[in-house]
């Protein structure tokens, strides 16, 4: 019971923490705008759907998506379907290929720039934002990606090791 609560704080926890990493963007540097966009929350639902469950990393994704469309960008619906999707490609791609923890972490940095990518579309067809491609690649994916690699790097082994330590008190 304790370790099942513990999973679900640590992702009550990254929610709260990605706003407050988010005040670090955007950085100035070479006379150009980066922006680091905190998506630890996803990346945690990933770790969750690998090592953990398909089913409830897909529910917790769902309800965490409701809670950041309705906090974040009162567009309800799009976290709501995307955290949950992600979630299950994550999980249907390691059923095919082995779950070490390097491929799991190059797998939630593909999928996380995926559901970047579909954030950017689906904003730059309702016109919410007018950053063309080139800019959006150079100036937001690349740096997003870059400081989640990081994050991952410091954290993979201890998301593993905390679900994969609720797995085995199950079994």
């Amino acid at each position: 019971m304790i370790t099942r609560l513990a999973i679900v704080l640590v992702g009550v926890i990254l929610f709260l923490v990605e706003s407050e990493f988010a005040m670090f963007s955007p950085l100035q540097w070479n006379d150009g705008t980066y922006y680091l966009i905190p998506r630890f929350l996803i990346l945690y639902l990933i770790f969750l759907a690998i090592y953990y469950s398909r089913k409830k990393a897909m529910i917790y994704g769902l309800i965490f998506g409701l809670c950041f469309d309705v906090f974040y960008i009162n567009i309800i619906g799009l976290y709501t379907v995307l955290y949950p999707a992600i979630c299950f490609v994550a999980a249907w791609s390691v059923k095919r290929v082995q779950s070490h923890l390097v491929f799991t972490t190059f797998l939630a940095i593909g999928l996380l720039a995926v559901l970047e990518f579909i954030l950017y579309e689906f904003f730059y067809m309702i016109q919410f934002t007018t950053m063309a491609l080139q800019p959006f690649l150079v100036y937001r994916l690349v740096p997003t990606l870059i400081a989640n690699f990081l994050f991952l790097i410091m954290l993979a082994w201890a998301f593993k090791y905390c679900i994969s330590a609720r797995v085995f008190q199950r079994a």
